[in-house]
């Protein structure tokens, strides 16, 4: 019996050598092409960020065709989805309300947000200039930008967001 269980232990290992051998053949190749259209993260000192801008003026409009059932007129938020806007200095509070304004701590994470995941029912099919339009009026939402303040790839990193300083910085080198 014992000669028998190492048989067949032996062969076991000789198979599975055989097949651990042999690469995997998972997927397939990605063209740069292929890859630049996924690896579209923005760094909170916008690095990543694309060519493009917008305003307010730009993105009311936008918002009220694609963002309004769900964020409500000003951002306060509907039956579809959270606040945007208010909640400012709630945090240390009861009642904290977490949105854009009040919590989050880098203006480029929010257009990084909304072109991925919005509208919720078309992520990803805003154009550049729409997502910088959209992020301008969020903010704007909050008082955080002037309705005259354009946003693109340089000014966006420069807007400093009221807790900003509510987080451990983890991107920037050497900082502790």
């Amino acid at each position: 019996m014992r000669r028998f269980d190492l048989r067949v232990v032996v062969a076991s290992v000789l198979v599975l050598a055989v097949h651990a051998a042999a690469a995997p053949d998972f997927g397939m190749p990605v063209s740069e092409e292929e890859l630049a259209a996924v690896d579209i993260d923005i760094a909170p000192d916008g690095r990543g960020l694309p060519p493009g801008s917008g305003t307010v003026a730009d993105g009311i409009d936008i918002y009220m065709e694609k963002c309004v059932a769900c964020h409500g007129p000003r951002g306060q938020g509907a039956a579809g989805g959270p606040a945007l806007a208010g909640g400012m200095g709630s945090l240390n509070t009861p009642k904290a309300q977490k949105t854009v304004g009040s919590y989050w701590p880098h203006a480029t994470t929010l257009f990084d947000y909304i072109r991925r995941a919005m509208p919720y029912d078309k992520p990803m099919t805003l154009s550049n200039d729409e997502t910088y339009a959209l992020t301008a009026t969020v903010l704007w939402f909050s008082g955080i930008v002037r309705p005259t303040d354009v946003m693109n790839a340089t000014t966006l990193p420069k807007v400093q967001m009221p807790n900003r300083d509510g987080f451990v910085d983890a991107w920037t080198p050497g900082h502790e």
